[in-house]
């Protein structure tokens, strides 16, 4: 594990070293607080360096927290210390997410402006065949603007203020009944033959 946390940290100095002026990568400090009556203590997890325009993050230092046996539930998220409150949504997750054999994947979710709204974190199962890159890992994703509705034609009220309803559409008959008088009293008049 030792290992892992030093190459991330020589991958981040490089990215850092190799960005100029105009990138401005962003940094946040996700928290894990254990849900638990005897313990309320709120701990780092790790520390993500993101950039909000190419979504590109690395993990510069990670401390997976100590699981005890038959652990409970954490919450996970962004935690402002200096207003004493999450600064983010949060996720609820099983510590045993932490235990050995599982490896963390963190997911923030970006708002329109790159600030961090929400913290999630999940695990993937390490399997016999994994050789290397089973440590933890990290996701970001922006969040979209939802598709707008298709409104139709505005309401149109009364003088009364009431909603004017749809007169329904007339039949045939009712069109057109004038052209059928016309018709019934011309055969009407001109009919009757002589005797």
């Amino acid at each position: 594990m030792r290992l892992s946390a030093l190459l991330v940290l020589c991958t981040s100095a490089i990215v850092a070293h190799g960005q100029s002026d105009t990138d401005h990568p962003s940094s946040t400090v996700v928290s894990i607080q254990p849900i638990e009556a005897s313990t309320s203590s709120i701990d780092s997890l790790a520390q993500i360096q993101y950039d909000p325009t190419t979504l590109e993050a690395v993990i510069a230092s990670y401390d997976a927290p100590d699981v005890a046996p038959g652990a409970g539930l954490a919450r996970v998220g962004i935690y402002d210390k200096a207003a004493n409150a999450w600064a983010s949504s949060t996720s609820i997750l099983s510590l045993e997410n932490f235990t050995k054999g599982y490896a963390p994947v963190i997911t923030l979710s970006l708002g329109p402006d790159g600030n961090v709204i929400g913290v999630s974190c999940k695990s993937e199962k390490i399997d016999a065949g994994h050789t290397r890159d089973f440590g933890p890992k990290v996701t970001v994703r922006r969040t979209a603007g939802g598709k707008k509705p298709n409104l139709n034609r505005p309401i149109a009220l009364s003088k009364e203020g009431k909603v004017e309803e749809e007169e329904p559409e007339k039949t045939f008959l009712q069109k057109y009944w004038m052209f059928g008088m016309g018709i019934l009293l011309v055969l009407v008049l001109s009919g009757g033959g002589d005797k």
